[in-house]
């Protein structure tokens, strides 16, 4: 259940400042603690974001969120979420997405494109309520945790549909990255093709690195440069989506489907393609934006109730599933193509 909010009134600075702090420091607090924990053997396979959000649910259930932490919950879903997905643009550029080749890019938009359509199809089939199998395709089609938040901006999901969603692609993606690296030599892949389908289909950055990795320095660049240009590939799924979602539901006509980050996420990525920035800029600008992302999952975590999220069912999971198996085939299928 949603935190009771108190609509934001304009107020002196330190007044604004004063009402988002209980929230902010909430999250924040949660958010510390899921990169802490990421020190511990074996907990680092999951990435900070994704963990942030279930400790986010875990404190909330077994401590509770005061009405006072609702303005700075409310803060770091909105601004501080969206500014986080926005900086992810500084990682990538125009010149990684054509490095890998027309036929590389190829396998990566029509497995990212399948995958899409086929679990929105899927969805429907099992019954999944619609938003939550938005989110849970666009968290298979290109980078996980990153790709929900993003998504959810239009599709407008429950808290814990994106809470769900996030434990889809965080279960099913770290199976992928232990599973990947026993079976480039059954299917007969070499080190380019391996780390190609491995970023083609995996679904958090980390995920594709670690598995790519794996299979050497070759898979690993091939890896993580197919990964970051399907990464590219997420603002026009959201805008798509928010075209998608807008069509017959009654929204009002004055809510945009694309939001502004989207612009700026663009911006950078031609930004950090036409000028030759820093290097130590583009680390702190990523770390930045893990770091404001593990804040708004947190917060959405804190905003979630556990009793809603088991009302859910086993079905979202199984879509889940079906999802991850169809892109893994699907991406297999085009670089066993591309030979």
């Amino acid at each position: 259940m949603a935190l009771p909010i108190e609509p934001l009134q304009p107020l002196a600075p330190a007044s604004g400042l004063a009402r988002l702090a209980p929230g902010l420091a909430y999250a924040g607090a949660v958010a510390a603690l899921a990169f802490a924990l990421r020190e511990l053997p074996g907990v680092g396979l999951v990435g900070p974001m994704s963990l942030a959000v279930g400790l986010g649910i875990a404190a909330r259930a077994l401590v509770g969120a005061p009405a006072a932490a609702g303005p700075g919950l409310a803060f770091a879903l909105r601004p501080l979420l969206r500014l986080g997905v926005m900086l992810l643009g500084l990682q990538l550029t125009l010149s990684q997405a054509a490095s890998i080749g027309a036929g590389g890019f190829a396998v990566i938009a029509v497995s990212l494109a399948g995958t899409f359509a086929f679990t929105l199809w899927a969805g429907r089939r099992l019954g999944v309520a619609p938003r939550l199998t938005q989110l849970i395709a666009a968290g298979t089609s290109v980078c996980g945790a990153s790709a929900i938040v993003a998504a959810n901006t239009v599709a407008r999901a429950d808290d814990e549909d994106v809470a769900y969603a996030i434990a889809c692609v965080t279960l099913f993606g770290t199976l992928g990255m232990t599973l990947y690296p026993l079976l480039a030599g059954p299917f007969g892949l070499d080190a380019q093709a391996y780390g190609l389908w491995a970023g083609a289909s995996l679904h958090e950055v980390a995920q594709a690195v670690g598995a790519s990795t794996a299979g050497g320095p070759e898979a690993g660049e091939a890896g993580t440069v197919a990964k970051l240009s399907r990464v590219i590939l997420l603002a026009p799924l959201v805008i798509g989506l928010g075209l998608w979602s807008a069509r017959g539901t009654g929204r009002e006509a004055g809510h945009p489907p694309a939001p502004w980050f989207v612009g700026g996420f663009l911006a950078l990525i031609v930004l950090n393609s036409v000028v030759a920035l820093p290097a130590e800029a583009k680390a702190l600008a990523a770390q930045v934006a893990t770091a404001l992302l593990a804040v708004a999952l947190a917060a959405m975590g804190l905003s979630a109730d556990l009793a809603k999220l088991r009302a859910r069912g086993a079905r979202p999971l199984l879509l889940g599933l079906i999802a991850t198996l169809f892109i893994t085939a699907v991406s297999l299928g085009g670089v066993t193509l591309l030979g």
